[in-house]
């Protein structure tokens, strides 16, 4: 470097690269420059000139100039890795797979400063093959255009799974053509709690809405286009007090009518065991899994009281007739006689930690929420495994018990204990949750998703040797300038210490 050069300063990419190496000079990202690939690959050229910004729509000029988008055989790159060059004459990114291509492009998005990229070299490769992040809008149905954006802060940070959690006792927000009243009634309360569910006390506002299929097949076709698959939930047999209220028949006192519930915590109403109830839900995971094409879809099966079942004589009999030790094991049989209607369909289910004891079904991926120590005991028992412990993943509690923040279900996470996080090897990967019961707004999403869902994506993302807390305060400072052009309402960096 001369002696008159100031020293370069590194780019501010989130999530880390495996490896970058940064030279002198820059590529202008002018009004002519144009994105050349593969006639295969024209949308996702189409995809880099929308996200680059640019307005020129043709190739670029001469074969040196403008960015190029290459497929190489290249086996060590995987299946989302990529290598981009960026010098001043011209950019190239190449990847075995388009998926890495996408990445590459969300990358130059990052670098981009003032219409300029820096001249650089970067391998790029994921740690882990999952990297999600769970949304509920069961609790507060969040406007579509807002699940588009988050889609796309996903896409941002090379985060590729987005968990929609679309059903629960507060709201059922999937369009069901067979059963309408899921929705028409399913999906709208009477109320809410004020304040923390613990103080007991709710309001008289009317909260509901639902997502159409058609809605939801736009969204799909949305985030596919920019690398991000989406794995919804129906949660079964638990948490579903909503659908109780649309059809009675489903819960074990049929007589009796339930609302939609206005308090958030655990409903002790669950599904009844009869077999219309299973065909029910059977019907529910067709019209499903007709909407949403990826492979895995969760049945939940979390916090599942078996109060009603032990008091109910059809239960007893179901148990005894399928050859089980009592009700309380319905749990597991409704867990394993949806994941094998998913099965015949080409599908495979994912389902909470509770499931380790009640029996997992085969094939099922396991999402350890209750802490580390469930993370360690599906490992053990060789499960396939998406790592979540509440006390490291859990985005929806506060950062600090500070007089600033906003009312949360739980204090006490903050972004250097989200970054400090180290997911099994062995696992599928890392997910990042966001329950909505105090985040009924989507600035208040936004709040508490970022920046520790950055920290999320790079635990998923970067290799581990390569991670320092220090490193990333200073990538982030240089990251939120993006977050503020894009509108994003994060927590404020001066509080990032707590």
């Amino acid at each position: 470097m001369p002696l008159n050069e100031a020293p370069r300063p590194q780019p501010s990419l989130i999530p880390r690269p495996e490896t970058m190496h940064l030279h002198a000079g820059h590529f202008a990202l002018g009004a002519d420059v144009g994105v050349r690939a593969p006639a295969e690959l024209a949308d996702l050229a189409e995809l880099a000139r929308e996200t680059l910004g640019l307005t020129g729509s043709g190739s670029g000029s001469g074969s040196g100039t403008g960015i190029e988008l290459a497929l190489v055989e290249d086996r060590s790159l995987g299946a989302e890795g990529y290598r981009l060059r960026v010098a001043e004459d011209g950019v190239r990114a190449e990847a075995a797979e388009a998926a890495g291509l996408r990445w590459a492009v969300q990358s130059l998005r990052q670098l981009a400063r003032d219409r300029r990229l820096p001249c650089l070299e970067i391998l790029d490769r994921p740690r882990f093959a999952w990297r999600g992040s769970l949304l509920d809008v069961a609790r507060w149905c969040h406007p579509l255009p807002f699940v588009h954006r988050y889609v796309d802060l996903l896409a941002l940070h090379k985060l590729n799974t987005l968990h929609l959690h679309l059903t629960d006792d507060q709201g059922w927000r999937f369009e069901v053509t067979r059963y309408p009243r899921l929705t028409e009634v399913g999906g709208f309360r009477t109320g809410s709690p004020v304040g923390h569910a613990r103080d007991g006390v709710t309001d008289d506002v009317p909260h509901g809405g639902f997502y159409t299929q058609a809605e939801l097949r736009d969204l799909v076709a949305y985030a596919a286009r920019r690398g991000v698959r989406i794995m919804p939930e129906i949660d079964a047999p638990g948490h579903m007090q909503a659908a109780i209220s649309a059809y009675p028949e489903l819960g074990n006192d049929p007589a009796r009518r339930l609302p939609v519930r206005r308090e958030w915590g655990i409903s002790r109403h669950v599904l009844n065991c009869a077999e219309p109830t299973v065909e029910f839900v059977h019907h529910v995971l067709d019209e499903l899994t007709d909407v949403f094409p990826f492979e895995y879809v969760h049945l939940g099966g979390d916090e599942v009281p078996p109060d009603e079942w032990l008091a109910s004589a059809d239960a007893a009999r179901r148990a005894l007739a399928d050859g089980l030790a009592g009700p309380g094991h319905l749990h597991g049989w409704w867990s394993r006689r949806l994941a094998g209607h998913l099965a015949g369909l080409g599908r495979r289910a994912a389902v909470w930690d509770e499931l380790i004891e009640h029996g997992v079904p085969e094939g099922a991926a396991v999402f350890a929420w209750q802490g580390e120590d469930r993370v360690k005991l599906a490992r053990a028992a060789g499960l396939d495994l998406v790592a979540a412990p509440q006390e490291y993943t859990y985005l929806d509690w506060a950062e600090a018990d500070a007089p600033g923040e906003p009312l949360a279900i739980r204090t006490g996470l903050p972004l250097s204990r989200v970054y400090g996080y180290e997911p099994p090897e062995a696992a599928l990967g890392v997910q990042g949750q966001l329950w909505s019961e105090y985040l009924p707004t989507t600035d208040l999403v936004e709040w508490r998703a970022f920046p520790r869902l950055a920290a999320i994506a790079e635990i998923g993302w970067s290799p581990a040797g390569r991670r320092d807390l220090a490193d990333f305060r200073d990538r982030l400072t240089g990251h939120l300038p993006l977050l503020d052009a894009l509108g994003v309402n994060y927590r404020p960096q001066h509080d990032l210490s707590a």
